[in-house]
């Protein structure tokens, strides 16, 4: 009997995880998990075996992460085809003369749409490769598992060769039924549906109690699957453990079943004990034909924030007003006496708001979200703070910014952050957990009301997105290539690195002006000869032309200064003939010479 037939008329047991069984059975942590099914086939099978005895009807391959991007972190990017077809004939070898289907495991490739394109990686020929060598060894079914988009599913699901072989889509999926981008999982079912699979459901992410809540939202018109992991692990001794006892995870399987689960198994943390004590709790279940929706009434989301009391620079732009920005970083100790004095003189002589760096070249420096905060309830200043992805994971990320939306702040520039090891504190270590461009992703997704797992937020931020630009690049096509990224991910508006150049800025409008985003070109003040060459030769993304370096050589030190003012006031007139705004960097605290440019900025 085919699967499909039999979900028809009785719950089917699956398996549970693979990985947790061989880092329990000493399997370093470090080692590619799916290379086993080469140098160790026997440990590989064994597994298979202990989970078929305990009545799992659906074994899958090992196989989660056999593509070629995953596969590369170890060198074995080469190796795909040789470790896809090694694993299925393990699993089928496993299942010969069982009553076992043998599933092959594809997981998504662990890196964002933009990682991809910038490593010029084709997504669609890497899940190709994969399934064209399971399906070789003649797995029984394709089992998508623990996509957390529908974007990277519809990728694999298109990618797949021709084959009656039956298809699973499952999603990693918080209990209140949206995925990442917002989608209802309700929906992503129905397009995995109309691309060719014939069951749908949930894995990983959520404990059994957690599952049945997601189960308890969707309705049974589709065949569903049930993977969860065994609870909420705890980090224990440089490893996770799992709390979950069988039993009670049998428990909560009859449960699911209850709520319309017809493929019940077990991700992350189970093991043959989990699987044996559900196969016992749902022999002889038929499946629920109709059921009650559990239907939760979220709050709409807010137009936005109640305290978001800030007027929009784009708001000023879009009133024919020119905005100027001044970059003050926040000081690099606690006494903040001369910073204020700065802020409250940049804004005197016309600074539209005041724009904080975020641990600026991985040198410590107070918070920006206090200083910020500082500004804005002391004296009414406009903060625009930058956000690093350096520093903090994705929950920290949101976290700042929901800050950031209860203070009241608006104006955010999401980077991606200069190493940690470059800075003062080289023995730090940087998170990266996303770019500069998943984070205007995320950003853009709190203003529609929903963090970056999909949780309702029951209000939508309502902050202005934007976006750095380095003009000076060598290859400045491409740098005009990831602006257009970003702008597409949700930036509003772009600030660019210290320019020295006006044929430059000409050439960044000619450039650009297909994006109709406002582009705040940077102007930094140059004070002597001997900063425009440690700017030139010390720090990333500057160029200092060299007519202009020839131009402070030339003066004495006393005039460098002048000189340098002058230099600034030919870029910010350039900038302003271009463009409707123009950023000001205050060097190293020295807000004077800004104030002045502020004040030219106003009356030109």
């Amino acid at each position: 009997m085919e699967l499909l037939e039999e979900l028809e008329s009785r719950i089917v047991c699956g398996d549970g995880a693979m990985g947790t069984l061989l880092l329990d059975r000493g399997v370093p942590v470090d080692h590619c998990l799916e290379e086993l099914s080469v140098s160790e086939p026997d440990r590989v099978r064994a597994i298979h075996e202990e989970y078929i005895a305990a009545g799992a009807r659906v074994i899958e391959t090992n196989t989660f992460g056999a593509n070629a991007v995953r596969l590369s972190r170890f060198g074995f990017e080469n190796r795909v085809v040789e470790i896809n077809k090694a694993a299925a004939r393990i699993a089928r070898k496993a299942a010969h003369g069982k009553d076992v289907w043998v599933a092959g495991s594809v997981g998504p490739l662990g890196i964002s749409a933009n990682e991809a394109e910038e490593r010029g990686i084709n997504r669609a020929d890497c899940f190709r490769e994969q399934i064209a060598a399971l399906l070789e060894e003649d797995v029984d079914l394709i089992f998508f598992e623990t996509f957390m988009t529908f974007e990277e599913m519809e990728i694999a699901l298109r990618a797949r060769p021709q084959s009656n072989c039956t298809v699973l889509s499952l999603f990693a999926c918080e209990p209140e039924g949206r995925l990442q981008s917002g989608m209802p999982l309700v929906d992503a079912f129905a397009h995995c549906r109309e691309l060719g699979a014939a069951i749908v459901g949930a894995n990983c992410l959520n404990g059994p109690h957690a599952m049945v809540q997601l189960l308890q939202r969707l309705p049974v018109d589709n065949l569903l699957a049930a993977y969860p992991n065994a609870g909420y692990p705890r980090y224990t001794e440089g490893r996770y453990v799992y709390p979950t006892d069988p039993d009670y995870f049998a428990n909560a399987a009859r449960e699911m079943a209850a709520q319309g689960a017809r493929l019940i198994g077990g991700c992350c943390g189970t093991t043959p004990s989990h699987i044996a004590a559900v196969a016992k709790a749902i022999a002889g279940l038929t499946p629920v034909r109709s059921k009650t929706i559990r239907v939760v009434q979220e709050p709409l989301p807010q137009k936005k924030v109640a305290t978001q009391v800030e007027e929009s620079l784009l708001d000023k732009i879009a009133s024919g007003k020119r905005v100027v920005i001044c970059e003050l970083d926040p000081p690099k100790t606690l006494v903040l006496e001369k910073y204020f004095a700065g802020a409250q003189a940049l804004v005197k002589a016309g600074c539209d708001a005041i724009t904080l760096a975020d641990n600026s070249l991985a040198i410590l420096r107070i918070s920006n979200l206090a200083v910020g905060a500082m500004l804005k309830e002391r004296f009414d200043i406009t903060p625009l703070l930058h956000l690093s992805c350096r520093d903090r994971n994705v929950l920290g990320l949101q976290s700042e910014l929901l800050g950031m939306a209860a203070l009241g702040m608006r104006h955010v520039l999401p980077l991606t952050g200069d190493p940690a090891r470059v800075g003062d504190h080289p023995g730090a270590k940087s998170v990266y957990d996303v770019a500069s461009i998943e984070l205007i992703s995320i950003i853009k997704q709190l203003n529609a009301g929903f963090s970056q797992a999909g949780k309702p937020l029951r209000a939508k931020t309502d902050f202005v997105i934007g976006c750095t630009f380095n003009p000076n690049a060598k290859n400045l096509y491409a740098q005009v290539q990831r602006l257009e990224r970003k702008v597409a991910a949700g930036a509003q508006f772009a600030m660019t690195q210290p320019v020295f150049d006006v044929r430059l800025i000409e050439e960044t409008q000619r450039r650009t002006q297909h994006l109709r985003i406002p582009i705040f070109t940077g102007v930094w003040p140059l004070l002597s000869s001997r900063q425009a060459e440690f700017l030139h030769h010390e720090v990333p993304g500057i160029i200092v032309p060299d007519e202009v370096r020839a131009r402070l050589a030339s003066v004495g030190e006393g005039e460098a200064r002048a000189e340098g003012a002058k230099i600034a006031e030919q870029m910010v007139s350039a900038a302003l003939a271009h463009f409707p705004g123009v950023y000001l960097i205050t060097p190293f605290l020295h807000y004077e010479m800004t104030t002045e440019l502020a004040k030219f900025a106003r009356s030109i």
